[in-house]
């Protein structure tokens, strides 16, 4: 277990190396002279005036160095400021986080809630109305794509019947009204992802000769289904479930944009739109972050749900 760790921890810190490697190779190579990104040069400042920008800023190292440079201080907690505004990076996206953590987690909680046990139901009732309900709505909420669900959650609930408001976020965590619609939207590719990955699972374990030799035996049907069927088919809704949290708090962005929520997915968009490369940097690194974290716990879940499973 502990080379597990040690090999799974290491993989985390390349994982953020290169990932905000490359979104610091695009502000150097994307952009032409990063200095008329980051300093506005060539608006009144001298030439010696550019030089001592260039030297504050570490343009005048080689690549590698810069980026070790701005490791280094990230490592630290300064990640430097905005271009647009000027304001520190690292409290930018530190106040932006608990809110999209918050619209995620709610999200995936839902999608969880509601997806696994009807992914089970479609399962032990296969072939009855229930599956085929249970189908299609894992169907549909596959197929329908985000933006068009939210715009017409918009349209309905806001616009037609005025029950829930169009976007914005509430005053505090317990003004769920303002939470409803965008929860639901982000939370529709989840549940149709656990629905159906559930079903697939339950299917396969309650088709097994254990399964049929518990029956055979007489053991109770509740018996049968919850400590011999489910928890042998949660290994795969766990990998869903790990993975299924990190895109509810890093595919937030398009939720987030539709409904003008004040999350880190609305900021990366602003970010992208002004060229604010410092701030994107701070956002791909905390969502770097989160994926791994998420990931590593899945592995970890692994060996708790299957004792088979061991770690070498």
């Amino acid at each position: 277990m502990r080379r597990f760790i040690i090999r799974r921890f290491v993989f985390a810190n390349v994982s953020i190396v290169v990932a905000t490697l490359i979104v610091f190779l695009l502000s150097r190579f994307g952009m032409g002279d990063p200095l008329l990104l980051y300093a506005n040069s060539g608006y009144g400042i001298t030439a010696e005036g550019e030089a001592a920008l260039r030297k504050k800023l570490g343009l005048d190292r080689a690549i590698p160095v810069q980026y070790a440079l701005w490791l280094g201080r990230t490592l630290k907690g300064d990640m430097g400021e905005t271009i647009l505004d000027r304001k520190p990076v690292s409290r930018v996206v530190t106040q932006r986080l608990p809110t999209t953590v918050h619209l995620g987690a709610v999200a995936f909680l839902a999608s969880f809630a509601f997806g696994i046990p009807l992914g089970m139901l479609s399962a032990v009732k296969r072939g009855s109305f229930w599956d085929y309900a249970g189908r299609f709505f894992a169907l549909l909420g596959q197929a329908v794509p985000s933006f068009w669900l939210g715009l017409v959650l918009i349209l309905l609930f806001a616009v037609q019947w005025k029950i829930f408001p169009a976007g914005l976020k509430g005053d505090s965590i317990w003004d769920v009204k303002h939470l409803v619609l965008p929860s639901i939207t982000l939370a529709a590719g989840g549940f149709a992802f656990y629905m159906r990955i559930t079903r697939t699972a339950m299917l396969q374990v309650l088709d097994s000769e254990y399964v049929r030799l518990a029956r055979a035996k007489g053991v109770n049907n509740n018996m049968v289904i919850w400590k011999h069927a489910f928890k042998n088919a949660l290994i795969q809704p766990l990998t869903g479930m790990t993975l299924g949290l990190t895109f509810f708090l890093t595919g937030s962005v398009l939720v987030e944009t539709i409904f003008a929520w004040p999350g880190m997915g609305q900021m990366a968009i602003t970010a992208v739109n002004n060229n604010d490369f410092p701030l994107l940097q701070g956002i791909v690194f905390f969502f770097t972050i989160l994926f791994v974290s998420c990931t590593f716990l899945c592995d970890l879940l692994y060996a708790y749900i299957d004792p088979r499973i061991r770690y070498d």
